[in-house]
């Protein structure tokens, strides 16, 4: 092919042409995303619908690739000694759409989070706030495998005949990601038995605090200090778990000493007037209240106070804990009673020196 032939006036003609629509395309896909956008962007949060804002922003990258996608296609029938036709590049092509396609959908996926709850709430699912979270991922883990699939079939692999393949070293695979394993059927435990969802406040052997979030492979548990635990579910399956969110009431209990010289109609007063004073307050169950002369102690007679408080809030429970102790306090100031000081009487000796005595006895 002579020089004058290879620059010829066509085939310049059909470069530029084929340059042009390209190039033209690129212009549609930076008018799309610097106006086009915007626009849809504004109608969107003017009608307050996040779904739909999230579904258009997953799709947007994929639709500025697809103007490049499209751009490339169409000028390639114009380019000169390219044939379109050709098996590879039109593999190529509906790969590239399929990949696009896939990636609009994995982006939009990381929604579905939100579309679960919305079906929750508008035709009364019942889905498991634990769940919600395992289906995002499954979501995504099979819009990978199907992309993956696609792309794949267009290459002409039997996708079906590779799985079969990888079974021949699924013994090997197995043994070598017991662990992971075992961490999902940990997590698969957690759901279908659930001692525990998410925002429980639980104690293990290992750790103590609230269930942030739950995944196929551990559980994020904050504690008490604000740090953030992650527990393997495997692990967490095998241990016990109290569950302190799903208490329906909350327990206090503790013994209160009075002076020996406490009269026995002063003590009775003030057995009664707490015991009142209990069956009274709004944030006490009312259930089991137990107030009772329960024994002679080593520095006082004890009374014995049994209750719970409807509340299992922790900060709500410490709140009536101290009203009720304040309360009691105002009882016994009152009614006259003290309480009774621990205390001990040294006797020392005389006749032995150093010989030291500890009594007991007030």
């Amino acid at each position: 092919m002579s020089w004058k032939l290879f620059f010829s006036y066509e085939l310049i003609n059909d470069v530029g042409i084929s340059v042009g629509i390209f190039l033209l395309f690129l212009l549609f896909r930076k008018i799309f995303a610097k106006y086009v956008i915007a626009l849809i962007a504004k109608g969107i949060r003017k009608e307050n619908h996040p779904f739909f804002a999230h579904m258009f922003l997953s799709f947007e990258k994929p639709i500025q690739w697809l103007f490049i996608l499209l751009g490339i296609y169409i000028s390639a029938w114009y380019f000169p000694h390219f044939d379109p036709t050709q098996v590879l590049f039109v593999k190529l092509v509906k790969s590239a759409i399929i990949f696009l396609v896939g990636w609009g959908l994995f982006n939009l996926s990381s929604s579905s989070t939100l579309l679960f709850a919305k079906l929750n709430e508008r035709f009364n699912f019942e889905i498991d706030e634990i769940l919600i979270p395992f289906l995002s991922k499954l979501l995504r883990a099979i819009i990978v495998i199907v992309i993956f699939s696609g792309i794949a079939e267009e290459f002409n692999y039997n996708v079906i005949g590779l799985v079969g393949g990888l079974g021949l070293g699924g013994l090997a695979f197995a043994l070598a990601a017991k662990d992971a394993i075992g961490n999902l059927f940990g997590g698969v435990i957690i759901i279908t038995e659930k001692p525990f969802t998410i925002g429980d406040w639980i104690l293990t052997s290992s750790v103590e605090g609230t269930v942030e979030t739950i995944t196929f492979r551990s559980t994020k548990i904050r504690t008490f200090a604000d740090a953030l635990v992650t527990v393997p579910n495997a692990k967490l399956a095998n241990e016990t778990i109290t569950n302190w969110s799903r208490m329906g009431k909350r327990r206090i209990v503790f013994n209160l000493s009075v002076r020996f010289e406490t009269p026995k109609e002063k003590l009775e007063g003030v057995i009664k007037k707490m015991e009142y004073m209990l069956k009274s307050h709004s944030g006490i169950h009312q259930d089991t209240i137990i107030t009772k002369f329960d024994k002679y102690g080593v520095d006082g007679l004890d009374i014995y106070i049994y209750f719970f408080t409807k509340t299992t809030v922790w900060l709500d429970f410490l709140k009536i804990k101290e009203e009720i102790n304040y309360k009691i306090m105002d009882i016994l100031d009152h009614e006259g009673v003290s309480l009774a000081i621990p205390n001990r009487k040294l006797y020392v000796d005389s006749k032995s020196e150093g010989n030291v005595k500890l009594d007991g006895s007030v």
